[in-house]
């Protein structure tokens, strides 16, 4: 990408300075170089613009380091394409609360570069990784106590942040959320019955508010989940034999189209979603008494 001819003018203009050995003015002029987003490096005689990244690029999963000051809650989501959608989330956000925001794309960044600032941190990895990963990621580095994982179809018409941190520092649950249910034990265990407020079987990922720990001592999500779907079940589950405890709330939120189930391919969709749940149902089918009490 080329500089804009207004950035070339102030490189220029550092040169200058460091031939003269104005050394003070060439750093001011380094960093305004910078604050417009660009990098100057010095070559022989000349020097080199280059557009400064400003979102995290990690070539694997293992190089990501801990983001964040060490805060109370912050707020993850995974994007995969559909940008848009994720900028549009983030700014009702930001119309309710300054909670840290951390987004992990698993393909391009694109325009999501542009929402990083002190409290907007963008993750992109050169690895490719499922969900699965990508959510354990987050867990592992986001250095937080709490963490709401949600999806980028999910916009806030409230703050939705400080009600369920309020249940979370009670320590009676260890994730509470704004979609869930209850395992269906009359279909032997094969879909999840919406319920209401109340304590739940099942958090969703629309909006899911984790006690960050907690969450790390049952091992986080399945590596296995290439794909998002019911892969928030097995979560849960893990959690509840653990004897974790799930909290569904009323919480100011809709959802907007849900691209990630929408506008997928139909066939991969259906066949990692299958994959999901069959390993749901090969490792907690039947132990009922992980349950929560059916209302």
């Amino acid at each position: 990408m080329t500089a804009p001819d207004a950035i070339w003018k102030l490189g220029q203009e550092r040169q200058l300075a460091r031939a003269a050995k104005d050394f003070a003015l060439a750093d001011r002029l380094r960093d305004e170089i910078a604050d417009a987003g660009w990098e100057v490096i010095d070559v022989a005689a000349s020097f080199e613009l280059h557009k400064r990244i400003r979102y995290i690029l990690a070539d694997t999963l293992r190089a990501i380091k801990p983001v964040l000051n060490r805060c109370e809650i912050a707020i993850t989501m995974i994007v995969s394409g559909f940008q848009e959608d994720a900028i549009e989330t983030v700014k009702s956000i930001r119309a309710y609360c300054e909670t840290p925001i951390v987004l992990f794309c698993l393909d391009e960044v694109g325009s999501l570069e542009d929402l990083v600032d002190e409290t907007t941190v963008v993750i992109k990895v050169v690895e490719e990784c499922g969900w699965g990963k990508a959510a354990n990621a987050l867990l592992q580095n986001v250095n937080s106590e709490y963490l709401v994982l949600m999806d980028p179809s999910t916009l806030f018409t409230g703050d939705a942040v400080s009600p369920a941190l309020t249940e979370l520092k009670k320590h009676e649950f260890s994730a509470v959320g704004w979609r869930g249910g209850l395992i269906n034990l009359e279909d032997d265990w094969r879909s999840v019955d919406d319920k209401g407020v109340g304590e739940v079987d099942v958090l969703f990922s629309y909006f899911m508010a984790l006690d960050r720990q907690a969450a790390l001592e049952v091992g986080g999500f399945s590596t296995r989940a290439i794909y998002y779907r019911n892969a928030d079940i097995e979560f849960s589950l893990k959690l509840r034999q653990t004897s974790g405890h799930l909290l569904q709330m009323d919480l100011p939120l809709i959802q907007d189209r849900h691209h990630g189930y929408h506008d997928v391919d139909e066939t991969f969709r259906e066949v990692q979603s299958k994959k999901n749940y069959d390993r749901i149902l090969d490792r907690f089918r039947g132990k009922n008494a992980i349950l929560s009490p059916r209302r």
